[in-house]
């Protein structure tokens, strides 16, 4: 009774949410459509993200479901929730489905679309054309993976209308334990079969939809998550896009965990497996994507007691939480970060970390020591950092 009375209680929470705006992509109707139903005209859910954390980044959200449905709530409605949260705002895409009839090229036109509509309407939305990106979920990992390597492509059908003259390039992207190859052993056949139909389930059009052979150096800065226990869509499909960005000089990040089942979301309940999102979350940070800020040079020294550290590091946290935050690695006394993955300008805290050799006796095996907190007195631990090189001389008292 008392688990009853909990939902029941919870109940008005859930319902109270703020609705989302539907809005379909071609108001007067979509290429190569059969009808007028939500099947046949794709659309897009606007979450916008909540006034007082607004930052103007934009996300498209690609829910799975293997070309042939789509998980749009643990996949689409509470990621974009959670988008939210970061003050992004999110609109989960609502693509057609080759169980429906609708196959390659329409799921590649409807998310280029999507990507354009969002930087058509940046004043509406309130959001920077310059902050949009892509997240996709299994299938849509693989959507979200078309949309940034074939960004370029043309396909027939487009309208040619004043949308279509946007770019249709994420900014970063993020195919989640997604659907990579249509062509290996490990290729998902029931994601090649409703995305490519009957007439051209072909090996050399499976081959032009594997986006790890379609990855160039123009293809956006990646992070991927996938587990190892993945049986649907195995690890290889991941391993194998991260490994063409690679080639191709990408910027991309991999996070395979061992376990966990194909399609979990978020997985937030889970204590291990849920923490993939923070560290998606660190990434877009890191990468400017929340709150785009001019970064410094920084080199210096650092000493312990006026030994230098011998290892260790220096961590630079700005005071807005939306900011990039830098580490750079002390050896023997020194370290250096360069412009582009320095600090950025402004006030900072610093914090350092060192190896309790460092201090013989010490009686604590934390080296750690943060501004003014655990190393009173021990010197500017809250600095300013200005724009171009800037030379440090901490010194440290234990």
């Amino acid at each position: 009774m008392k688990r009853v009375l909990l939902l029941l209680a919870l109940l008005p929470m859930l319902t109270s949410a703020v609705e989302p705006e539907k809005v379909r992509l071609w108001p007067q109707g979509a290429p190569l459509a059969k009808g007028q139903e939500d099947k046949d005209q794709p659309f897009v859910e606007v979450w916008r993200a909540p006034a007082d954390k607004a930052n103007g980044a934009a996300f498209v959200v690609c829910p799975g479901g293997g070309y042939g449905g789509l998980a749009a709530d643990h996949e689409g409605t509470q990621v974009a929730r959670w988008f939210n949260g970061l003050g992004v705002t999110a609109f989960v895409l609502h693509y057609r489905l080759g169980s429906q009839g609708y196959h390659y090229p329409v799921q590649l036109i409807d998310v280029q679309r999507a990507i354009r509509h969002v930087r058509a309407n940046a004043g509406k939305y309130a959001v920077d054309p310059g902050r949009v990106g892509i997240v996709g979920f299994s299938a849509g990992g693989h959507l979200s993976s078309m949309a940034a390597t074939l960004f370029e492509e043309k396909p027939e059908g487009m309208t040619g209308d004043e949308v279509d003259a946007f770019s249709a390039r994420p900014d970063v992207a993020a195919p989640t334990y997604a659907v990579i190859s249509m062509i290996d052993e490990f290729a998902h056949a029931g994601s090649r079969k409703n995305l490519l139909g009957p007439d051209n389930n072909t090996d050399e059009m499976a081959r032009q939809v594997s986006t790890d052979l379609r990855v160039t150096a123009r293809t956006p800065p990646v992070f991927l998550f996938q587990t190892d226990e993945d049986t649907v869509v195995p690890a290889e499909n991941a391993v194998s896009f991260y490994l063409a960005c690679r080639k191709h000089g990408v910027p991309a990040e991999l996070h395979c965990y061992r376990p966990g089942p194909h399609g979990v979301g978020l997985f937030l309940g889970d204590p291990v497996l849920g923490t993939w999102s923070g560290h998606f979350r660190d990434w877009l940070r890191n990468q400017g994507f929340f709150r785009p800020a001019p970064r410094a040079a920084v080199t210096g020294t650092i000493s312990v007691n006026g030994t230098p550290v011998s290892w260790g590091s220096i961590v630079f946290t700005p005071e807005d939480p939306a900011l990039a935050v830098a580490c750079a690695r002390v050896m023997h006394g020194r370290f250096k970060l360069d412009a582009a993955n320095g600090p950025v300008v402004g006030r900072v805290r610093l914090t350092v970390s060192h190896s309790a050799a460092d201090v013989p006796g010490l009686q604590t095996e934390d080296g750690t020591a943060t501004a003014g907190e655990s190393a009173p007195g021990a010197g500017p631990w809250r600095i300013e950092l200005r724009a171009g090189e800037n030379v440090l001389d901490l010194q440290l008292k234990r």
